[in-house]
């Protein structure tokens, strides 16, 4: 008998397949996830594979859904106030995400390098923690153009009173600062994170090298930063593209559809036209928009890659 028939004769031989599905601790995994698995299957899976179906029929939600193939996605993609929503919405994350991003980075840096105070993170991530009904209630009336705190303010100083949310040219910036200013706190803890994970020796190495803060910034925290930056732009942008709270308690879509996102688009026909099936539809298409712009921010922002590796 030669060695190598007889160590393959006293190798162990690999478990099978079931086996390893089945052991102990594949059994206790399995056992851990189940809860989340049921939630997932009930309240994710199953809900998404109705809609699917949905969005191919013509259902009222009062008579039986009736089959009508991809009738709902043609009427969808021919229609001029499907396109203007959805530019309305694009147009909302341009004003909210930049500008939200730079003052939660700025606020993330100036937590590091000037305070570190409990008080002061609290302070800044209150606004996160009221509902958006409540923040939304609030705003409209702090910016109503008579009695509100803002434009009291205005004229106190000498300016004139502004229409704010019954501008077609004012309302979406101020629903974009309304929840800039409700969630710039809670992104510049996430952004303030990050900067722990960042080397100290890196600093103190670049301010021996005679770098200046500026340059520090772009050349150490920045790029150590593009994880938590993946995260915050693929979690927020996903977000603003649901926006539906404040623009439902403020505006209602207007003034002139100014503020008729594809939330509020599908709302629309889904509780107001009882056109369910099209809604769906509509809810199908953004879904794609969505897996497509967090793909393409991961691939464009190398999600798979550390600098600190």
């Amino acid at each position: 008998m030669t060695t190598s028939t007889a160590s393959r004769l006293t190798s162990p031989t690999p478990p099978s397949l079931l086996k390893r599905l089945f052991n102990h601790e594949t059994f206790l995994a399995w056992l851990f996830l189940l809860p989340s698995l049921i939630g997932f299957i009930t309240f994710y899976a199953v809900p998404g594979v109705r809609g699917l179906y949905i969005s191919f029929t013509d259902w009222d939600m009062l008579s039986a859904p009736k089959f009508i193939g991809v009738e709902n996605y043609a009427d969808m993609f021919q229609d001029k106030q499907f396109w203007r929503s959805l530019q309305v919405t694009v147009y909302y994350v341009i004003l909210n995400i930049p500008l939200q991003t730079i003052l939660a980075i700025g606020l993330a840096v100036m937590m590091d390098r000037v305070t570190k105070s409990n008080i002061i993170r609290g302070i800044f991530i209150m606004p996160w923690l009221l509902p958006p009904v409540i923040v939304a209630l609030i705003w409209l009336w702090m910016l109503d153009p008579t009695l509100g705190f803002v434009n009291n303010l205005f004229q106190f100083l000498g300016f004139s009173r502004q229409p704010f949310l019954g501008s077609p040219d004012q309302a979406m910036p101020s629903i974009a600062l309304i929840n800039i200013w409700q969630y710039t706190g809670y992104t510049a803890l996430l952004f303030f994170a990050g900067l722990q994970t960042i080397p100290k020796s890196l600093y103190e190495a670049a301010a021996i090298d005679g770098a200046n803060e500026r340059r520090i910034f772009w050349s150490i925290t920045l790029p150590l930063l593009r994880p938590v930056l993946v995260f915050v732009l693929v979690t927020t942008i996903i977000g603003s593209f649901q926006i539906f709270d404040t623009i439902a308690v403020t505006t209602g879509g207007g003034p002139i559809d100014a503020t008729r996102v594809i939330t509020w688009y599908i709302f629309e026909f889904a509780f107001q036209r009882f056109q369910m099936g099209y809604a769906t539809a509509v809810s199908v298409v953004l879904f794609l928009i969505l897996i497509v712009a967090t793909v393409l921010q991961m691939r464009l922002l190398r999600a798979d890659e550390s600098d600190l590796a």
